[in-house]
């Protein structure tokens, strides 16, 4: 085998590529942990995609209930959102902004609540992430 390397040109090679233990430990533990979330504050609504693919997954299973696979419907799902027409959408569509605007009505009272809550207990206020 001409020009090969021979095992000891590659294991001097592999020990000058390795990263050292400790350093890689180290800039682990510098990470700053997260505040956490309140669990009261209301979930962000689902896009149309999602809504359709509520919808979607149902019918599919009925169509495919030997599948397990949830690649395999999120891959139906996009190429059947992909083919419909913007007048097909619009079912989805609607409900996606009726949902986002319960939403916002949602989130405005809690943040009037969270101002409220703060304004009583001000040690309190930095547990909570305000959106």
């Amino acid at each position: 085998m001409k020009g090969g390397r021979s095992k000891a040109e590659t294991k001097k090679a592999d020990s000058k590529l390795s990263v050292k233990k400790g350093a890689a430990a180290a800039s682990k533990s510098t990470k700053k942990e997260k505040p956490a979330k309140d669990p009261n504050k209301p979930k962000r609504p689902a896009s149309a995609f999602f809504v359709f693919m509520e919808e979607f997954r149902k019918t599919y299973k009925e169509k495919h209930p030997n599948n397990k696979s949830v690649a395999a419907v999120g891959k139906a799902g996009g190429d059947k959102w992909k083919s419909l027409s913007a007048a097909e959408k619009a079912p989805y569509v609607a409900k996606a902004e009726k949902r986002k605007a319960d939403y916002e009505k949602d989130l405005r009272a809690y943040n009037k609540k969270m101002v409220i809550f703060c304004m009583f207990s001000p040690n309190k206020v930095n547990q909570f992430i305000f959106a």
